[in-house]
C-alpha cells in the first residue's frame, strides 16, 4: 500500500484545487480547481471535490459476474489483455504479469485524500462563521472513507459472516496519510468497524436533504442511510439493513416513472437523475474499461434478457439491440459511459422489500416492490406483485432485484450473500468449448491482491 500512497502524494502536489465560497449556500456551489498547499477551510473542500472520488468503484465484481457474455471465441480473444481474459473466466491467476490494479489503488488513493482532508480540518479552529461548512466537509471525508474501504472490502475481503469475523482477513486500516506506516491487514470486523464508525461520524455531521442534482458527488444523511442499507444487507443483518431503508426513504423516496423516459436513447438517463442519492462510477482500469457500457466486446447474457416480461419498460431502457445480441445503454446517471455503482432509491426500494420479505410479512413486502414497479411498465399493462408466503415474495424481490440493478455492480455482493444462505448458485461459462465454473463460496470470488502491493508492502495474500 506504499506504493500507492506515494502515487498519490505525487497527484497531491500537481493537482490544483479549487477554493469555493464559505457561505451558507456552499452546498449549492459546482466543484472547481485551485491551490496546490491545502490548508484552510476551502482547501479541503477543494481536495473533497477531487473527481478521484467519483471513479473509485472496482471493476473487477462487474467482469466476473453473470450478467455478460461474449459472442464469440475470436470476440473473447480479442480483449486489449490478459486481465480481461482472466476475469471472464476466474482463472487462479488472474493478474497475470500486470503487478498494479485501479480496482486496487484508486480507492486507496481516495482514502489518502479523505485522511488529508480530516487532519487538514483538526488544524482549523471551528467558529460560528465557519461552523456549516466545516461541520460538513468533515462528515463529507468521513464517508468517502467508508465508502471506499467498503469498496475494497466487498472485492478483495469475503462475505461478512458474523461466525467468522473476527479472524477472515479484512484491509489495511489506513486511516492518516502518513505514506511511511505501513499497515498490515485488519480482520473483517475491525475493518466493518472501522466502515461503521466513519458513518457514525458522517451521520451527525450532515443534514438530511439530498443535495441539488448537481452535487451528487457529496454525501447527505440520506446518502449515509441508503449506504448503510446496502452495507447491512450484505452483513446479512436484514433488521438493521431494513431499519436503514426507512431512514432513508422517509428522507427521500423519488422514484423515476419510466413512461416519461424518452425512448428510444442513447442517454435515457441524465446527470439530474431523479433517483441518484449519491453518484459513483467504476474505475478507469483495464477490467473498467471491458466493463464500460455499450462496450464492444460483451452483450448481456441471454439468461438475464429472458427475466424480463413483455412490457417491462427496463427492457428497452436499459439495453440496445446490436449484432449478436443486447448491449447496455448509457450509464445509469447519464454522465459517461462507466458502469454506475453509487446510491439510489431504487435499490433502498429492494432492500426494503427483501427484508420485509425475511421477517415474514410478504404482503408488505410486495406493497413496497409494487411501488418500484408501477414505475416501470405502462399504466394499462402493469399487473401487482402478489405473493401467498415469504419464500415466494423473496424470490420475486430477488428476481426483480436483479433485473432493475443489472450492470451497477450489486450482482456480485449478492451472489456471495445468497450463496451464504444456501442459494447455490453456480456460475458458468463456455470458451472454445470449455466449460469453465465458478462453485457457489469458491475462494475465486475474493479477488487477490496485486503482487506489487504484495511485495512492497508484504500484506497477507488471498488465497485462491
Amino acid at each position: 500500500m506504499k506504493n500507492i500512497l506515494r502515487s498519490a502524494v505525487s497527484i497531491w502536489f500537481i493537482f490544483t484545487l479549487s477554493v469555493v465560497s464559505c457561505k451558507k449556500d456552499f452546498l449549492n456551489k459546482k466543484p472547481s480547481t485551485g491551490i496546490v498547499q491545502p490548508v484552510t477551510l476551502d482547501d479541503m473542500v477543494g481536495i473533497m471535490d477531487n473527481g478521484l472520488f467519483f471513479f473509485c468503484s472496482p471493476s473487477l465484481s462487474i467482469a466476473s459476474s453473470d450478467e455478460y457474455q461474449y459472442k464469440d471465441y475470436n470476440t473473447y480473444k480479442a480483449l486489449p489483455d490478459e486481465v480481461g481474459r482472466n476475469t471472464y473466466i476466474w482463472a487462479l491467476d488472474l493478474y497475470g504479469s500486470q503487478s498494479d490494479m485501479r480496482d486496487w489503488s484508486a480507492p486507496y488513493e481516495a482514502i489518502f485524500y479523505a485522511n488529508s482532508a480530516i487532519v487538514g480540518l483538526e488544524k482549523i479552529p471551528l467558529n460560528q462563521s465557519n461552523a456549516e461548512l466545516y461541520k460538513f466537509t468533515k462528515g463529507w471525508a468521513h464517508f468517502n472513507r467508508a465508502y471506499s474501504f467498503y469498496a475494497l472490502a466487498s472485492n478483495f475481503c469475503k462475505s461478512y459472516d458474523s461466525r467468522t469475523a473476527s479472524s477472515d482477513l479484512g484491509l489495511p486500516l489506513k486511516i492518516s496519510p502518513d505514506i511511511d506506516v505501513i499497515m498490515q491487514r485488519s480482520t473483517i470486523k475491525e475493518t466493518y468497524e472501522q466502515i461503521l464508525q466513519d458513518l457514525s461520524i458522517a451521520s451527525e455531521l450532515l443534514e438530511g436533504k439530498r443535495l441539488p442534482t448537481e452535487k451528487k458527488n457529496r454525501p447527505s444523511l440520506t446518502a449515509v442511510y441508503a449506504f448503510q442499507a446496502r452495507m447491512y444487507l450484505n452483513m446479512r443483518e436484514y433488521g438493521k439493513a431494513e431499519l436503514a431503508a426507512d431512514n432513508c426513504l422517509n428522507l427521500y423516496p423519488n422514484l423515476i416513472d419510466y413512461n416519461s423516459v424518452k425512448l428510444p436513447s442513447a442517454t435515457p438517463f441524465l446527470n439530474t437523475n431523479d433517483e441518484v442519492i449519491y453518484a459513483g462510477s467504476t474505475v478507469g482500469s483495464v477490467v473498467g474499461i471491458i466493463t464500460t457500457v455499450r462496450n464492444v466486446y460483451s452483450i448481456i447474457d441471454k439468461s438475464l434478457l429472458d427475466l424480463y416480461e413483455p412490457d417491462d419498460l427496463r427492457f428497452k431502457t436499459y439495453f440496445l439491440s446490436v449484432s449478436g445480441g443486447y448491449v447496455m445503454n448509457r450509464s445509469y446517471n447519464g454522465a459517461g459511459t462507466y458502469s454506475f455503482s453509487g446510491l439510489a432509491t431504487d435499490e433502498i426500494y429492494l432492500i426494503k422489500a427483501e427484508c420485509a420479505a425475511r421477517r415474514g410479512n410478504f404482503n408488505e413486502s410486495m406493497t413496497i416492490l409494487n411501488k418500484l414497479l408501477t414505475n416501470r411498465f405502462p399504466p394499462s399493462k402493469f399487473i401487482p406483485k402478489q405473493a401467498t408466503n415469504a419464500k415466494q415474495a423473496l424470490d420475486i424481490v430477488l428476481s426483480e432485484r436483479r433485473k432493475e440493478l443489472v450492470w451497477r455492480g450489486s450482482r456480485w455482493e449478492d451472489l456471495k450473500r445468497l450463496n451464504k444462505e444456501g442459494a447455490n448458485i453456480t456460475l458458468t461459462r463456455l470458451v472454445n468449448g470449455v466449460t469453465y465454473s465458478l462453485l457457489p463460496n469458491d475462494p475465486k470470488y475474493v479477488f487477490p491482491i496485486p503482487s506489487g502491493e504484495i511485495g512492497l508492502s508484504g500484506i497477507a495474500q488471498n488465497l485462491r
